[in-house]
């Protein structure tokens, strides 16, 4: 073989190996089946990564609670197990309880992401999680308190909630047993629908959408208003992971997400109305609280999670964010009118 011949080749080994080590691939988890709407919305984002960092990054998702349990999953990235995870902020609320200002939110991904409000988030996840907060996917969707019977209400018109089976979570447990007063029963997403079938349960939180994702329609007939809170969705990534990988790779990471917090909104309030729309074709009633009932409840509601919030910081206080601040950037009252 001619020697310039060898040489062209074995240069062009190393540099097709070089091309080869320099695709990064990074593993991911999801917190909810993958048949769920917001399982779905952060596939996409996979997808969109895998698309655009072809050759320099790719996300490997090794898939939902099956794989690592919904509540385990953030310490499993914190520790490294896994590199990325798709989940509420509320299920790490005891490491970081500065997530309840997503909670409580009445902004989007779109304005915070402008105010600075997601970096301050991002900050208080390096330091105090070691994790990078990559974005809040699917922000702008609210809750509501769905019942299987039609809910009572005092002579103030407040709703009533004695003898009410609630199934409760981390999200708005704090409002649901502070201001209403009602008896919680803790059970993760995938357990709802045979309790709601068995009768362990007769009302749940939920948000706006998913409900017949999760086919709890068969069981629930009536949708309380007004809604409450924000989703708090997000993507966390190991921070070593993060710092290891390279500046394209974190660039192509980083843009695809905040766009994806661009679409995701508008995709999910889509949906919403899509749902909603099935939902009263179906038979779903809707009862609403009016006046000052209804101006309390949504009151109670920010108002509880702050308090929650606030306590646990005080426990805690980080050097990146306080209270207030956090509040200024995610909370715009002038929004609520």
């Amino acid at each position: 073989m001619n020697i310039n011949l060898l040489k062209g080749c074995v240069a062009g080994g190393v540099m097709l190996g070089t091309v080869a080590q320099a695709q990064e691939t990074i593993t991911a988890v999801h917190a909810f089946p993958e048949t769920l709407i917001y399982t779905q919305s952060f596939l996409s984002f996979v997808d969109k990564v895998n698309e655009a960092g072809e050759g320099v990054i790719q996300i490997e998702v090794r898939g939902g609670p099956e794989a690592i349990g919904m509540f385990q999953q953030p310490d499993a990235v914190r520790d490294g197990i896994v590199d990325m995870v798709y989940t509420p902020g509320s299920f790490y609320g005891g490491a970081l309880p500065e997530k309840d200002a997503l909670v409580a939110s009445n902004l989007t991904a779109v304005e915070t992401r402008e105010n600075g409000g997601i970096e301050m988030i991002d900050q208080i996840h390096q330091e105090r999680m070691g994790l990078k907060y990559l974005g809040w996917f699917d922000s702008g969707v609210c809750y509501n308190l769905w019942t299987r019977d039609e809910p009572s209400f005092d002579d103030a018109g407040n709703l009533e909630v004695d003898g009410l089976r609630l199934r409760g979570n981390a999200v708005y447990n704090a409002f649901f047993t502070n201001y209403l007063e009602a008896q919680v029963i803790d059970l993760p997403t995938g357990e709802v629908y045979s309790a709601l079938q068995n009768g362990v349960v007769d009302a749940t939180g939920w948000t706006q959408i998913g409900l017949i994702d999760l086919k709890w329609n068969e069981f629930l007939n009536y949708r309380i208003e007004p809604c409450f809170f924000s989703t708090d969705l997000g993507v966390i990534v190991n921070l070593d992971t993060w710092e290891g990988l390279s500046d394209e790779a974190k660039t192509i990471l980083q843009d695809t997400a905040i766009q994806h917090e661009i679409d995701s909104v508008n995709a999910l309030r889509s949906k919403r109305d899509e749902d909603f729309a099935a939902l009263d074709a179906a038979g779903m009633k809707v009862v609403e609280l009016e006046g000052d009932a209804k101006a309390n409840y949504l009151s109670a509601a920010r108002e509880t999670t702050w308090a929650r919030m606030k306590e646990l910081m005080e426990a805690e206080p980080t050097s990146v964010a306080g209270y207030d601040d956090l509040i200024g950037k995610f909370y715009d009252p002038a929004a609520d009118n």
